[in-house]
């Protein structure tokens, strides 16, 4: 006997963008099977965009551009071999590329007062649901701004645009084979707004007034250029103009003022776009002629048998005019009379005063001088004797490299002994380098100190280093070795080290904390970024750095914080290495609104509501549908994972009342729910039909039953409804069955059936991912019967 033909393999179902290439093939186990291609249910000659091909065991069949039309039930038929299958045609949003990379990369730039308009013109599958976004929220009309759309585009318009219109825009466009989503930015420059105030008087004299200012909140999004000064005299109308400072200089001193006058002053900030309204100051009035104050009392700087040298500092209040000069005194300790120092004024705030007696303590006192007279005198010094200074300190004892490493030398050493009472009052270390003669001072350290670590060094560097000690005498003798860097560190490319602890993808809820590290190697230590999105962090967000890892922490986690979050690290070698992690936040959702119900088709109930807020931000956003037949019965689930705002449910039984109640739930949890207040109920009617039988003459016009409009294969969404129907002819009017997987549909209450004058319909309410499959529809008179074939696909709404 002849072997039987067998598949080897069979056809694959198909999901396809519209315009992108399909294929269906198969294979079988002899070459010379001949194949026919069927299309739902129908023998495929030719199609249009549809070529057959066979080669060797494999038959194929290629569609070069998916279209609607390709959509549908294939079957391939050889020999003994029968193999099914279907191509689903989907259609997302979509938008011209290179608009699309012109609206996301290049901000939309408007000047204020003018009107704005965002035209986005897309394409796929209606109905296509166009949505306008800013920070998050939905737009609507109102006064400023509109947004409309038609079947092929989308426009937001804004009439008269300000400041508060800058920002990110979002549009998203969704139909039931995805989502589009599109980021804009919109830049609105302006004028800048006055300067931030208020005016502060930080001088006020007989011979100036200087004034001072804050730069403006808001810039008007181009750069403050300069600030315009006015001054108006109090009791006159006219603003009389100062002059002008740049952008960097918030302040200004104005050298024509007449004493005792009042004044009022106002500035203005400048961009590009022209002048900001004017901060204007208080009453300010000019003062009268001053004397300084007290300067703090003078200090002693050195000593010797007949001299002491003398500083001092400038008072804190000169008074109205600047400081000339300095009348110094002094007096033997004890005493109450103080004698002057010099004949006339000290210019300068240093002094030797000489002539003194040997081992007689002094004290001395100054006093600033202007153009109104002398100040009060400071405070006395403290006593000072003159006489020569002490014995210098002896050397620092045990001086020696207690650690060393590639970049630093620690030194370590003791205490001087002590000679003739002068206490040490600090230390002062230096070095040089071995192919040097001269010392640079490395630190000046208190008296407690008896180490230093020296650093800054390369690895192997021979140097010298010294330390001395200090008096009030002056230094001591220097004790000096030579010390030697370590070898230096291998270098280590730098590497996060990210184990299953470090999640590529992160879900928190709001206000909780995002904490996350990351411990790294490398050597020489690494330089540690951490961007969002590509940018700087924002400021609440806290980076450490420490003992090889690096953590970010956002203390209360808020709807913004999502993004990509990437950290670098980068040893200034050119080595780098990227790590970066997504972070959704979320939330508990909000109720959804307001429910509806209505009765589209006779005993059911369609049940609406208005969305939960939560769907501008929570894309995984999906609804649950429950119903009771009491006020006090239990509630029991009629539909979950719905991601649209609809749901029928069928089994109404006529006279019985019914509450229905919505929840939003995501990840996170469930919301409140949202319900009924008055049952509903579908009255108990009787029908009464009469059929009129028809009277036919003439000839005999039986004819078989035949399908004038096959039916379809669909794709629907979980929970939506679907239509299919077909037209059928033939006489006597042929008698319609519906069928799904070959079982009768006729008494299955969660099918419709209709039959208007040879147009057939099946209603599916609220399907199911159960009511997948073939369906099939009968259609006999006493002549013959037909039947007519398709395929239903369920998919979940994402």
């Amino acid at each position: 006997s002849v072997p039987r033909c067998y598949l080897n393999k069979q056809l694959a179902t198909v999901r396809v963008l519209k315009g992108d290439p399909a294929e269906l093939s198969c294979t079988v186990s002899k070459d010379n099977v001949t194949g026919t291609w069927f299309k739902d249910g129908l023998k495929l000659t030719s199609m249009d965009g549809v070529v057959f091909e066979k080669k060797g065991l494999v038959h194929k069949l290629i569609i070069n551009k998916a279209e609607d039309i390709h959509a549908g039930k294939y079957r391939f038929e050889g020999g003994d071999v029968k193999t099914e299958a279907s191509i689903f045609v989907e259609d997302p949003p979509q938008v011209d590329k290179v608009l699309l990379k012109n609206l996301t990369s290049v901000p939309t730039v408007a000047k204020a007062g003018e009107g704005v308009k965002l035209r986005i013109p897309f394409e796929g599958r209606g109905p296509i649901r166009a949505t306008w976004l800013k920070d998050r929220m939905e737009l609507g009309d109102d006064t400023r701004i509109r947004v409309d759309k038609t079947d092929t585009c989308t426009t937001l318009s804004i009439s008269s645009c300000d400041r508060r219109d800058c920002g990110d825009y979002k549009v998203r466009l969704k139909n039931d084979s995805g989502v589009l989503e599109i980021n804009l930015k919109l830049v609105v420059i302006d004028k800048p707004q006055p300067p931030a105030g208020p005016i502060k008087i930080v001088e006020s004299s007989a011979n100036n007034i200087t004034i001072q200012w804050k730069p403006p909140k808001d810039d008007g999004g181009k750069p403050v250029q300069r600030y315009f000064v006015e001054r108006q005299l109090v009791g006159r109308n006219d603003w009389e103009t100062l002059g002008e400072t740049p952008r960097s200089c918030t302040s200004f001193t104005m050298s024509k003022v007449e004493e005792e006058m009042s004044y009022y002053f106002r500035v203005r900030a400048m961009n590009a776009e022209g002048a900001s309204d004017a901060l204007e100051s208080g009453e300010v009035k000019a003062a009268g002629k001053a004397s300084p104050g007290a300067p703090d009392p003078p200090e002693v700087i050195s000593a010797s048998r007949d001299t002491i040298t003398i500083s001092w500092k400038a008072p804190r209040k000169t008074g109205t005019s600047q400081i000339t000069g300095y009348i110094v005194q002094k007096r033997k300790k004890g005493t109450v009379t103080w004698l002057p120092v010099t004949n006339a004024p000290v210019r300068d705030k240093k002094l030797k005063v000489t002539s003194l007696k040997k081992g007689v303590q002094y004290e001395f006192r100054v006093a600033a001088v202007n153009a109104a007279g002398t100040g009060q005198p400071s405070d006395p010094s403290e006593p000072a004797f003159a006489r020569d200074p002490t014995k210098s300190p002896g050397q620092v004892q045990d001086l020696k490299v207690s650690s060393s490493d590639s970049t630093s030398v620690t030194l370590t050493w003791n205490k001087p002994e002590v000679q003739d009472g002068n206490d040490v009052k600090g230390y002062e270390v230096e070095m040089r380098p071995c192919n040097s003669l001269s010392w640079t001072k490395c630190f000046t350290l208190p008296a407690e100190s008896t180490s230093c670590r020296v650093q800054g060094l390369q690895a192997r560097e021979k140097l010298f280093l010294r330390v001395r000690a200090l008096s009030d005498s002056g230094p001591g003798e220097a004790s000096e070795l030579e010390a030697c860097a370590g070898a230096a560190a291998p270098v280590v490319s730098p590497r996060l080290l990210i184990d299953d602890t470090v999640k590529s993808f992160l879900v928190i809820k709001a206000g909780n904390p995002i904490r996350v590290k990351i411990p790294f190697e490398g050597s020489p230590e690494p330089v540690v970024t951490w961007l969002k999105d590509g940018l700087p962090l924002p400021s609440r967000a806290a980076v450490s750095t420490e003992d090889g890892s690096t953590q970010l922490l956002l203390r209360a986690a808020e709807f913004s914080d999502s993004g990509t979050y990437t950290v670098e690290l980068g040893n200034g070698l050119g080595k780098r290495e990227t790590f970066s992690f997504q972070v959704q936040i979320t939330d508990i959702p909000q109720p959804p609104g307001a429910i509806r119900l209505e009765e589209n088709v006779p005993s059911t109930v369609t049940v609406t509501w208005d969305p939960s807020a939560s769907e501008q931000w929570e894309k995984n956003l999906y609804y649950t549908v429950l119903k009771r037949e009491s006020q006090k019965g239990l509630w029991h689930v009629l539909g979950d994972l719905i991601y649209n705002n609809k749901f029928t449910f069928t089994r109404v039984v006529p006279g019985r009342d019914y509450y229905f109640r919505v929840v939003a739930k995501n990840d996170l949890g469930a919301s409140d729910p949202s319900e009924t207040v008055q049952p509903w109920r579908i009255r108990k009617t009787k029908a009464v039909f009469r059929v009129k039988a028809q009277k036919y003459r003439g000839v005999n016009q039986n004819q078989p039953p035949r399908f004038l409009v096959p039916l379809k294969s669909h794709v629907v969404v979980t929970g939506s409804e679907c239509h299919m129907s077909c037209a059928v002819g033939g006489h006597p009017p042929p008698k319609i069955t519906w069928y799904k997987d070959s079982r009768d549909l006729s008494r299955d209450p969660n099918y419709f059936c209709t039959n208007d004058f040879g147009v057939c319909s099946l209603v599916v309410l609220g399907v199911t991912k159960q009511d997948e499959g073939e369906y099939m529809v009968e259609a006999s008179n006493e002549v013959g019967r037909a039947f007519s074939k398709a395929f239903l696909a369920i998919k979940g709404n994402s």
